[in-house]
């Protein structure tokens, strides 16, 4: 996994900046109609989304929280005094505090299966009656566009998604929530060239491929073989997942 903590200050750059966190805003927003009071945003990161969340309906209180002290820093600068540091696994919060709960690019970070199953337990926990939890599943597929590089990588090892689309649906339903919508957005600026994805390769970003290990370098030297080296090739779709709890009675 990255060292977040150094990735800080650069991870709004790196990852499709404030055209990326307009259409993951415009997702949630599309998923929570009519939703007003108190947002919570988990693993919020640099507050890019959580920022603009805050400002996009009038009525939304936001709180954003993450573990990384660097992110949590960032957080703060761009949303003052909305910021947490805490675990998503054990959130400081009371039972139905929030009438929105999101989690935009955590899930598949998780590589323990229980990771999973709890942090959508306390989504689940902190969630008013009638509440919404919006989430991002299945984020490795996001990025199988049917490009030449797909082609190239198919063949690589695949860990299984932790966010896979079934899984949170089945934690989501243990704990109560219902299904309450699907959507998807484009990563604006993220489609990815063969250079780039070979120093993504070089850098262990293939979790199953570690750098400088045999299978790493025959997947690098069938990339460098690929036309348009830096022409990056359409970018990811991320698909997004909502689960409502019930309205008491």
């Amino acid at each position: 996994m990255l060292d977040y903590e150094k990735e800080a200050a650069r991870y709004d750059a790196s990852r499709g900046g404030e055209a990326r966190a307009e259409a993951a805003v415009q997702a949630v927003l599309d998923l929570t109609p009519g939703v007003t009071g108190r947002l919570l945003d988990i693993a919020c990161g640099t507050g890019i989304v959580t920022r603009r969340l805050a400002v996009a309906r009038p009525g939304l209180r936001v709180t954003g929280v993450d573990l990384t002290p660097a992110m949590v820093r960032m957080a703060s600068a761009r949303l003052p005094g909305a910021i947490v540091r805490a675990d998503s696994r054990r959130l400081p919060f009371p039972d139905r505090s929030f009438d929105a709960v999101t989690s935009i690019w955590l899930l598949h970070l998780l590589a323990d299966p229980e990771d999973v199953r709890a942090v959508v337990a306390e989504c689940a926990r902190v969630l008013r009656p009638g509440g919404v939890y919006v989430t991002t599943v299945d984020k490795a597929a996001a990025h199988d566009v049917g490009s030449d590089i797909d082609v190239v990588l198919a063949s690589r090892p695949h860990r299984p998604a932790a966010d896979a689309a079934d899984t949170v649906t089945a934690h989501a339903t243990r704990h109560g929530l219902r299904p309450a919508g699907h959507t998807v957005f484009r990563g604006t600026g993220q489609g990815r060239s063969p250079r780039d994805t070979i120093a993504d390769l070089r850098r262990g970003w293939f979790t199953m491929l570690p750098p400088g290990e045999p299978r790493t370098e025959e997947f690098a030297a069938r990339l460098a073989g690929l036309p348009d080296q830096d022409r990056p090739r359409p970018d990811p779709r991320f698909a997004v997942r909502a689960f409502r709890k019930p309205a008491a009675g």
